[in-house]
């Protein structure tokens, strides 16, 4: 009985009712082609038609999406794209380069698409940048490259060559193992990753190396200082911006939420002494506090999340507690006490159900607030730790080639994408304060 009562009211009273005027029976049918009434579905059209907010909102996508197929889909598949070349050094965009796969003297690294896709590929190769090479007998010479293209032919002095026995440049062998038949052509040599011996002729072994282990590797944004490839780890920073922004906002709506309720509800000393503990964080510099927790959690990727999301908590708690203290008066409110059920079963069904939309408006600021927070702290030195890939770590490592014409890109490319990044969710943050303003809803709302 009481549970039809408590339905009545929710369904009858709540705010939502109370901003599209309610059910009314006008005795007519309702048209298929009648627009949405209600407050989520009014929102969403006016989001629609905000194109800056559309085009964050798109921004967002395809940020999550690179972050999500990650190591799939960058050039360096290996853990962090740390794979160092410093012969490869500061190259610039377009930079192309052969490559020599040599197999490593160990058995194949077994992963599976989820595996490679979370946490990159450990390769089972070693590759080596070369200028030329040429086959001698049973072995492959390479001229090594030093830091300029050139042709053998007008080969520079003191150029470096090494030399590879055919069967260790595509076997998991060792070099004791490698029998050499010159005069017939043949090799004969144990397959560590198969534990069998393995003969095979000089001409098949050519044929291999020509095919599969020269390969030519384009560096679309270039190399940084150590000679990795740029595109790829902009691309694997863009989890890390992700990851701390999203963790730090679930941590903030929580607190937010959770303190604004309990401040805006219950009032009397408990809002005294929650909003003295927002005033006392509110005063303090954001950086400053994010700075001050991270020494006393340390370094690291996990204690970022932790500091970023117990310094953003206090915003979103006001507005909470200035939301809960209107809906407070209302009517449904009112007749819920009346009829006996519990303060927490008012909050959680009739309270919070109406505040999530400003709460939502809050977090897009917030996660774009969030970025820029993690972005600072790594430019520091106290945010995410090598080899993980950052973009204000980048800045951070490149920031002395600002003023070189020719490396300028290395600290102004994850600068972009930082500030496309955060200028996405505040350009979607401004769309939906003015898809959830209530006063632009109501008067939609009676023109639809």
């Amino acid at each position: 009985m009481a549970e039809n009562k408590e339905n009545s009211i929710g369904s009858g009273f709540n705010e939502t009712s109370l901003t599209t005027g309610g059910p009314k029976n006008t005795g007519k049918k309702k048209s298929a082609k009648e627009k949405p009434r209600s407050l989520s579905a009014l929102a969403w059209r006016r989001l629609k038609k905000n194109k800056l907010s559309m085009f964050g909102l798109t921004v967002i996508i395809i940020f999550t999406l690179i972050s999500i197929l990650g190591y799939l889909i960058t050039p360096d598949p290996t853990p962090n794209a740390n794979d160092m070349k410093p012969e490869l050094q500061l190259k610039p965009p377009g930079f192309s380069i052969d490559m020599l796969k040599i197999r490593k003297d160990e058995e194949s690294h077994k992963t599976n698409f989820v595996d490679v896709m979370i946490n990159g590929e450990t390769p089972d190769y070693d590759t080596e940048p070369i200028n030329d090479y040429k086959f001698v007998d049973n072995d492959i010479n390479v001229t090594l490259y030093t830091g300029d293209v050139y042709s053998t032919k007008h080969a520079k002095r003191g150029a470096i060559t090494k030399v590879y026995n055919l069967a260790e440049v595509v076997y998991a062998t060792n070099k004791s193992s490698i029998k050499s038949d010159v005069a017939n052509g043949v090799i004969e040599f144990f397959d560590i990753s198969t534990n069998q011996t393995v003969k095979k002729t000089t001409k098949e072994l050519q044929e291999i190396i020509k095919k599969e282990n020269i390969i030519p590797k384009k560096y679309y944004l270039g190399t940084d200082k150590s000679g990795r490839d740029m595109l790829s780890r902009i691309l694997i920073g863009t989890r890390i911006s992700l990851s701390v922004g999203l963790i730090s906002v679930l941590i903030s709506v929580f607190l937010g939420v959770l303190f604004g309720s309990l401040a805006g509800f219950f009032r009397g000393w408990l809002d005294d002494v929650i909003m003295w503990l927002i005033n006392v964080v509110w005063s303090i510099p954001t950086l400053l506090l994010v700075i001050a927790i991270t020494f006393i959690l340390g370094k690291g990727f996990w204690q970022v999340f932790v500091a970023v999301g117990l310094t953003m908590w206090v915003e979103a708690a006001r507005i909470v507690r200035g939301q809960v203290m209107s809906i407070r008066e209302k009517e449904y409110v009112e007749a819920g006490r009346a009829l006996g059920f519990k303060n927490f079963r008012i909050i959680m069904k009739h309270v919070l159900p109406n505040v999530f939309g400003q709460v939502i408006v809050i977090s897009a600021s917030n996660f774009a607030s969030a970025i820029i927070t993690e972005a600072s702290l790594s430019f520091l030195g106290i945010g995410a730790q090598p080899p993980m890939v950052s973009w204000g770590k980048m800045i951070s490592d490149h920031s002395h080639y600002i003023d070189n014409p020719s490396s300028a890109y290395l600290p102004i490319v994850p600068g972009l994408a930082i500030m496309l990044l955060v200028l996405a969710f505040l350009l979607l943050g401004n769309g939906l304060r003015d898809a959830v303003d209530s006063k632009s809803t109501n008067s939609n709302a009676m023109m639809g």
